[in-house]
């Protein structure tokens, strides 16, 4: 990853690659007798979560599977969905559970998650799949820290042998992209908005990855000459607009590769969604079609 002008880590033009591999598998599937089935649970009315929700349903739909969207007031009490959750579970038609975060203030959301059966957890957030995580066993893969390693394959950005800066210790994206970097070999700093010089941690990157949610925090000539930038932070401005935690424009001029904001991770996000529902659905036809 030599010193230039950046290229554009395109994450729409990625994940549409992945959505057609993962219709093409899920109409096989169908064709076999098993379509791909995933709930979506969405409760109250944020305007940003019902976006996200009808992007969700159009791409799986578009994928060829069969949704169920369940839309509860914000009323809705701790035990009727908990009390959904576990119908879901108990339905073969469906492959994947996704709950909307956030919830409702007065809602217990880990509670929440911890009712979805492991093996529909597209989300990777059960403390099943994340034990799984940690242990280096398969289990489903948190959706955006997945996304972002395949945006890298698929750009043959290799992580073996990498010095790799996650800024940002969440457990949706940074400590779970730490994990997923160490199992390709990589050697992994995680920092954070209180790192003590964090300029300089961020400066020694060949791949760095800011997902701390603090709009362009990461600066131009923190970056390493040449290195991988994955921005996933997505942070609207007073004006409207929306920008990453990285500052692009100076960024991209000393960046190898970098993901724009919008376009870049949050298209892979969704596409991983996608990809987690249809493994969970061919893991559950494999043992009908050996008893068949």
């Amino acid at each position: 990853m030599s010193a230039a002008v950046a290229r554009v880590l395109d994450g729409k033009a990625t994940s549409a690659l992945v959505r057609a591999e993962v219709r093409e598998r899920a109409l096989r599937l169908a064709a076999a007798g098993c379509t791909p089935g995933l709930a979506v649970v969405l409760v109250g009315d944020d305007p940003a979560s019902q976006v996200y929700v009808r992007n969700k349903d159009k791409a799986a739909h578009e994928a060829g599977f069969h949704v169920r969207t369940a839309r509860l007031p914000a009323a809705t009490s701790q035990a009727e969905i908990e009390a959904l959750v576990a119908g879901l579970n108990a339905d073969p038609s469906l492959h994947g559970i996704l709950v909307q975060l956030p919830l409702p203030a007065g809602l217990d959301a880990e509670r929440v998650v911890a009712c979805i059966d492991p093996a529909k957890d597209v989300d990777g957030l059960t403390a099943t799949n994340v034990a799984a995580l940690v242990m280096g066993r398969p289990g489903l893969r948190p959706c955006t820290p997945a996304g972002c390693i395949e945006l890298l394959d698929r750009h043959g950005i290799e992580l073996e042998g990498r010095e790799v800066v996650v800024v940002g210790r969440s457990l949706l994206v940074g400590k779970p992209f730490a994990l997923l970097a160490l199992e390709r070999h990589a050697t992994v700093t995680i920092a954070h908005s209180r790192t003590r010089d964090l300029a300089a941690v961020c400066g020694r990157a060949d791949v760095l990855v800011a997902a701390v949610g603090r709009p362009r925090l990461v600066q131009g000539p923190w970056v390493k000459p040449g290195a991988a930038v994955l921005d996933v932070g997505i942070n609207r401005l007073p004006d409207g607009s929306l920008v990453g935690d990285v500052d692009y424009a100076p960024a991209a001029e000393r960046a190898g590769w970098i993901t724009p904001v919008p376009g870049g991770v949050g298209p892979m996000t969704i596409a991983m969604l996608l990809a987690n529902t249809l493994r969970s659905a061919e893991r559950a036809a494999a043992p009908a079609a050996a008893r068949s």
